[in-house]
């Protein structure tokens, strides 16, 4: 899978934070940190289909176009320079026993403050003192940089100014015809389907044992059932439905 590279931006258009990500990433609400806008006509991408490295790169590039606030450089959230994301991260392994602990629901002791300072260099990144700053400038002069395209300089300078808007997009003011529209949505339903589809053990009112790897919605669809009864049903909140029972085959 591609990376990509996006923004979130405030109501004046203006970003507030720059992100790198694969799939759903820049629509994710349970992280940590800089939340994304209730309105996604506020969520943009920059570029997509890149390699992670080029994804790192681009993100740090926007990151210092634009600045940091908690570092008095611009008006980004962000809280690191980007490009150190958890990609290629691996747990200690008191760290991952730590997790297995957690999630058997076992009372943890408390974490001592170095184990904590370094979940918050983890989690935060770490400021570069001078020094380090003086050697990474350093290594940097007399590179070339690949140049952007004609298109992606007009974007960022769109972006810079806060007009960035969505007249941009190819699809802006058209709609889908109904044929499109039905093939969009089956497509919808088919990944829906693999993603909540289990294995489950019905059984008819005559006592006869169905294995089937489906889901609630489409047996009972298939067998004139009301899923929210069998549902019920599942979650032990009545016996059986119209003589059915149904439980997960382990």
């Amino acid at each position: 899978m591609y990376y990509y590279t996006y923004a979130y931006l405030r109501t004046d258009k203006t970003p507030y934070y720059i992100g790198k990500g694969k799939g759903k990433r820049l629509y994710d609400k349970s992280r940590k940190g800089v939340k994304p806008p209730k309105d996604k006509s506020r969520i943009i991408l920059l570029k997509q289909n890149l390699t992670e490295e080029e994804a790192f790169k681009h993100e740090i590039y926007m990151i210092a176009v634009f600045g940091r606030k908690d570092l008095g450089t611009g008006i980004l959230h962000n809280r690191t320079n980007g490009g150190d994301g958890s990609s290629g991260w691996i747990a200690t392994p008191e760290l991952r026993k730590r997790m297995s602990e957690y999630r058997k629901g076992k009372k943890l002791k408390p974490l001592s403050k170095e184990t904590k300072q370094k979940l918050r260099e983890i989690n935060l990144g770490k400021k570069h003192n001078e020094e380090a700053k003086a050697k990474m400038s350093a290594s940097h002069k007399g590179k070339k940089r690949k140049p952007h395209s004609t298109k992606t300089k007009k974007q960022l300078s769109l972006l810079k100014q806060g007009i960035f808007d969505g007249n941009k997009n190819p699809m802006f003011g058209k709609t889908h015809n109904k044929e499109t529209k039905l093939k969009m949505s089956e497509k919808a339903k088919s990944r829906s389907r693999v993603r909540y589809s289990k294995l489950y053990e019905f059984v008819s009112p005559n006592g006869e044992k169905i294995i089937e790897f489906t889901t609630i919605f489409d047996f009972c669809s298939k067998n004139n059932l009301r899923h929210d009864c069998m549902n019920k049903v599942l979650h032990g909140k009545r016996k059986s439905h119209k003589g059915w029972t149904v439980s997960i085959e382990s």
